[in-house]
């Protein structure tokens, strides 16, 4: 249900989101279960306990509290997936971050939007292609999404800061990152907009940039890919966005340059080519191409899981992963008493619940 929460109820938010083992599979889980965050941090210690472990530690009250007051004294809002002004595309997502935090202009998140991302160590042609390519874009009515780093994501924004554009970040909304981009930076808060999940103040670290990539492409009708190396992020963004429904297409690049091996790869695996932002204006208007998300997303129904399914839903999981799909035929059980059985063994960290649908052990 779409609905803003009261100042309580984003603190209860808060406090869920950030308690350990409850990852936005296990958080959507519970608030559809229980109906409100504070419902699911009183049923959290008994949902533990029964997946095995002797108890929950809740993130502390005061600690939510210190997070809240951080952001604001940044002129930062933290908006609930079940707000009005949550961006529809990122609510469609299954999961949706619960929470995201945002700085400048947050009108620009329902906007329709086309990810720019590539090489940090670009070639001065490939940084050319991006700006050109975002202005375009930008003229076209278009935001442009990217990750504010170096090379290629620096140039989109530079270029689209006139029309609008959003940086996606790993560490918290005040993370500037890299330091050359301070100027940058403080245009996009001042013409654009910047997103985080991550608390303000937090300095980015490795695991933190696959939720800032699925972002970009959740927040995007289509990523395009001007530069990349085979084992990069851009790809894995690209990856992302093929499995949230979204049109991936890629800039074609010299066999001899290291850069261009990942994009030239993406468009052996079927991705369209991008030559221009005509490219990318067919892409959204082709038949297969984006359509407007739901305005809300399915959550199965409660259930109730017994001792011996979690016993024999903990047996089939491996470091292999699996489909919740597939651990329901394995065990002919109810697929919501399945799944109360993985939230149960996610938050005893037994089980790791992954966006889409799949799960290992933990």
């Amino acid at each position: 249900m779409i609905r803003q929460l009261a100042d309580a109820e984003r603190r209860d938010w808060l406090r869920l989101a950030r308690t350990d083992n409850v990852g936005p599979v296990t958080f959507d889980h519970l608030i559809g279960r229980y109906g409100s965050a504070a419902e699911a941090l009183a049923a959290l210690p008994g949902l533990a306990q029964r997946g095995g472990r002797a108890g929950a530690t809740l993130a502390p009250e005061a600690e939510a509290e210190r997070e809240l007051a951080a952001g604001a004294a940044i002129g930062a809002r933290l908006i609930a997936s079940c707000e009005p002004d949550f961006p529809q595309a990122l609510a469609a997502l299954d999961p949706a971050p619960p929470l995201i935090w945002v700085r400048g202009n947050a009108n620009l998140l329902n906007k329709p939007s086309v990810a720019i991302v590539g090489a940090r160590v670009a070639s001065a042609a490939g940084q050319r292609f991006a700006r050109g390519l975002a202005a375009e874009l930008g003229q076209a009515g278009l935001v442009v999404v990217s990750g504010m780093a170096r090379g290629i994501d620096g140039a989109a924004h530079e270029a689209a800061l006139p029309f609008g554009t959003v940086a996606v970040l790993g560490g918290g909304v005040d993370d500037v990152y890299p330091p050359e981009h301070s100027g940058l930076y403080e245009r996009l808060v001042a013409e654009g907009c910047v997103v985080s999940e991550s608390p303000p103040g937090r300095k980015a670290t490795a695991r933190d940039f696959p939720r800032r990539n699925r972002i970009i492409s959740g927040l995007s009708r289509a990523v395009v890919v001007v530069e990349a190396e085979l084992r990069s992020g851009s790809l894995i963004t690209a990856r992302l966005a093929a499995e949230q429904g979204r049109d991936v297409l890629a800039v074609p690049g010299s066999p001899l340059d290291p850069r261009a091996r990942g994009c030239n790869d993406l468009l052996r695996q079927g991705a369209a080519i991008c030559e221009s932002a005509e490219d990318v204006l067919r892409a959204l208007d082709s038949p297969g191409g984006w359509r407007e998300p739901p305005a809300e997303r399915y959550r199965p129904p409660p259930g109730e899981a017994d001792e011996a399914l979690r016993r024999r839903v903990a047996d089939l999981l491996s470091p292999t992963p699996v489909s919740r799909d597939e651990l329901v035929r394995a065990t002919g059980a109810p697929a919501p008493a399945v799944f109360a059985a993985l939230v149960e063994l996610s938050l005893a960290g037994r089980a790791e619940l992954q966006p889409g649908g799949m799960v290992v052990a933990g």
